[in-house]
């Protein structure tokens, strides 16, 4: 299966991002070595997980582990085993469990292996190119791992390239910054008012202007 993974981005993922729609990246370097680590970013479209992943050496993809909702990802089986093989998600059960721990579980085996999560803390695909404020259940990750370090990132193209809803690739070039590690606080309020100002500062790095 890692082999089966290194070829298809090889062969598909990256000539379609590299070459077709092609790829800006600040701070490359900032990107995690090794894990434990969390990688948070915006969240517009599908490609969003395979630019993320494409970031890293193909010696590391079997490390990297997307979160997605298990009742969207694995709800077919052609799509089920694309998504735990190729893509090595971590599914989250968002309806079957009520406790943190209990949700949250694979995540924390994850992490316990040295293995970097990707997390959309927005909860789901927004609107083109509009940066929404986070949902709170990263905190409720985080909490208990303020040594695990967390790699903001934001990603600027993709709500025009492959947006929510349309099937149709368009070729525009794309945007990536990554920003400093920062670790959780105690505090939910002002953790969370770090991440959205940390993406929200990476976001303006670009200065980008507003989509039609």
């Amino acid at each position: 299966m890692r082999l089966l993974q290194i070829l298809f981005f090889l062969l598909i993922v990256r000539p379609i991002l590299f070459i077709i729609l092609g790829v800006n990246i600040r701070n490359k370097e900032g990107l995690p070595k090794k894990g434990p680590a969390i990688i948070v970013a915006n969240h517009n479209s599908h490609l969003d997980t395979l630019l993320l992943m494409s970031l890293f050496p193909f010696y590391m993809l079997h490390q990297i582990r997307p979160i997605a909702a298990a009742d969207y990802f694995l709800r077919k089986k052609w799509i089920s085993w694309f998504s735990l093989n190729i893509m090595n998600i971590l599914p989250l059960e968002r309806q079957k469990w009520r406790k943190i721990d209990q949700l949250f579980a694979e995540v924390y085996k994850a992490l316990a292996k040295g293995e970097i999560v990707i997390l959309y803390p927005e909860g789901t695909r927004g609107e083109p190119e509009q940066l929404q404020r986070y949902k709170s259940g990263i905190y409720h990750l985080m909490k208990k791992l303020n040594e695990v370090p967390i790699y903001p990132v934001f990603i600027h193209g993709f709500g025009k390239a492959l947006p929510k809803g349309d099937p149709v690739l368009v070729p525009l070039f794309v945007d990536v910054f990554v920003g400093e590690k920062f670790f959780c606080r105690n505090d939910r309020k002002p953790f969370m008012e770090e991440l959205n100002h940390r993406m929200s500062s990476l976001a303006n790095m670009g200065n980008f202007s507003e989509w039609d």
